[in-house]
């Protein structure tokens, strides 16, 4: 991005240097429509810049969660520049607002969802919730710090949590069972410390709503994210279009399992292993041979695919290796500015790291295909339609896969885990975000009555298979393991939303590769210029949870996975 109304060499370091661009525009005099649309490219420039800033320092800083330097330059930002942004923000949403040329924009493409957001961020903003929104990201971020921590020691050697969990394909049961144990042992080691946290990070987040005038977070973050194409009811109905048509799938999936494993009961440790007795399949060999084969295996796809992740790579915005002391999980961070974003991962060698990076790559493109876009809040997307593009490019890019596996056997068996996979998440999706609501439609619970509210809702999702006889503390703080529930509270029932047209969007590409891949190009080129319904219906594809259209896409992955 060209700047035009900051200077070229200006970089953000104080409030006191940055505020003097926010104060042009909060007085600028706009006398036009065109003078308007000025305003707002000079308002997406300022914010583009910010947010770039903004991203790097988080990036670095969960880069290397041990370097107090990395960290304090992140804090500093979250804690003297950002609190001070967001007074201003608030008084040139309320300028523009005003301004009576806003409704001849509001005909343009992209300018009535953008003015709607604004709408909504005058009705959230209150003075008072400035400290606490600091507070909630300082705390947050002790998650990343706990979890960056922690590593296991076997066989002489100190493993990332990561890397243990790779451990856990082996094919021999009794080193799976000492595995997983200490990878639980661990985790409960920190047990109290995370209640503590999230007990903490409730309190935060409920007063936040009060303030708001909300009767609790959930109607606040809903509200908050922009949902305004579906409800709170609409989640409790793919809550219950899951349990009906998803979970009968995983009773059947574990039963298969157990029997091809031979084993008398199936215990959690049995779930990662090929249930043929395979050795684990390996994707690649380090982070150069990931990257380099996910560029050829995108180039298959699309050519564009593939120029994104190298110019990705020539720019040095990629981190895709385990290492201790790197934050848990992995991200696509779009650059506002820069339009070239940042991949952030954990990889060791396994096929779900391969599939990370495929998810992570379509986060990438739709980031690139957005870019050209004419303001910074039109390339904002919703989570809905930002995980469509990350989770439909990791089907169609099966196609390409036999880059990463050139035995047919194992490409076979690739492709199976891999959509046995995708029928695991829609029912952990369905856990944590029905548990979400729970939280926080009960802000004043006790920590036992969390843990019980986590077993019920975990038991009407999980198959009834697995055996967790002797494992019942570790069942029960399972949820801790999920960085969303602390760091991005309710962002988490888009990945069932986003699975669901991604099958879709899969299923269009598998009946006609042209049209289906120009389909899905054509929904992330809109960026969040249309609603959530408009843009998947530009994939060619349904905005749509009833319990029938979750059927029709069951009994297409199931028919996919028999043909293998």
């Amino acid at each position: 991005m060209q700047r035009n109304f900051l200077p070229a060499t200006f970089k953000v370091t104080t409030w006191e240097a940055l505020k003097p661009y926010f104060d042009k525009l909060l007085t600028r005099e706009i006398n036009s429509k065109q003078e308007l649309i000025q305003w707002f490219k000079d308002s997406s420039e300022l914010g583009a810049v910010v947010s770039e800033d903004m991203a790097w320092r988080y990036i670095k800083m969960t880069c290397d969660t041990e370097n107090e330097t990395i960290r304090d330059y992140f804090n500093d930002f979250v804690q003297n520049i950002q609190p001070k942004i967001a007074p201003i923000s608030d008084a040139l949403n309320k300028k523009v607002v005003e301004i009576p040329f806003l409704k001849e924009l509001q005909k343009k493409a992209g300018y009535d969802i953008m003015i709607r957001e604004i709408q909504k961020e005058i009705d959230l903003f209150r003075e008072e919730n400035i400290p606490l929104f600091t507070d909630m990201q300082t705390e947050s971020q002790k998650y990343g710090q706990l979890n960056g921590a922690m590593s296991i020691e076997l066989e002489g050697e100190e493993l990332t949590m990561q890397q243990a969990a790779v451990k856990l394909q082996s094919t021999d049961r009794d080193y799976r069972e000492k595995v997983y144990n200490l990878i639980s042992a661990r985790r409960l080691q920190d047990k109290e410390e995370l209640d503590g946290l999230f007990d903490t990070l409730i309190a935060i987040r409920h007063k936040v709503a009060t303030n708001a005038g909300f009767n609790n977070y959930r109607d606040y973050k809903f509200k908050a994210m922009g949902r305004f194409d579906y409800s709170a009811q609409d989640c409790f109905d793919m809550h219950d279009s899951i349990a009906h048509e998803v979970v009968p799938l995983l009773n059947k999936m574990a039963e298969s399992r157990k029997a091809q494993l031979g084993v008398d009961t199936l215990k959690p440790w049995d779930k990662a292993v090929d249930a043929a007795g395979k050795s684990p399949l390996k994707a690649f060999n380090s982070g150069a041979d990931l990257l380099q084969k996910s560029v050829v295996c995108f180039n298959k796809i699309d050519p564009y695919f593939g120029e994104c992740l190298s110019t990705m790579n020539k720019m040095g915005h990629l981190d895709l290796e385990s290492r201790k002391g790197k934050a848990p999980g992995g991200y696509n961070y779009p650059l506002a500015e820069s339009g070239v974003p940042f991949i952030f991962m954990n990889a060791t060698s396994t096929l779900r790291d391969m599939v990370t990076l495929m998810h992570e790559g379509g986060h990438a493109v739709h980031a690139f295909l957005a870019d050209k876009l004419e303001l910074n809040d039109f390339k904002n997307t919703p989570s809905e339609v930002a995980e469509l593009a990350s989770m439909s490019m990791e089907l169609i890019s099966m196609d390409g896969w036999d880059v990463f596996f050139d035995n047919e056997d194992d490409l076979k068996r690739a492709k199976r885990e891999h959509l046995e996979q995708l029928i695991e998440t829609l029912p952990w999706v369905a856990t944590i975000d029905k548990y979400q609501h729970w939280i926080y439609e009960n802000p004043s619970h006790t920590q036992e009555e969390r843990k019980v509210a986590w077993e019920e809702i975990f038991a009407s999702f999980a198959d009834t298979i697995t055996n967790w006889d002797g494992l019942a503390e570790n069942k029960s703080y399972l949820w801790q393991k999920q960085l969303h529930l602390y760091e991005v509270p309710f962002y988490y029932i888009e990945y069932g939303m986003a699975q669901l047209g991604a099958i879709a969007v899969w299923k269009n590409y598998k009946e006609d590769k042209t049209k289906g891949l120009a389909g899905y190009k054509a929904a992330l080129e809109l960026g969040y210029t249309k609603s959530i319904p408009a843009i998947y219906e530009a994939a060619n594809i349904k905005f749509d949870f009833s319990r029938g259209y979750i059927k029709e896409l069951m009994a297409f992955v199931s028919a996919e996975l028999e043909a293998i």
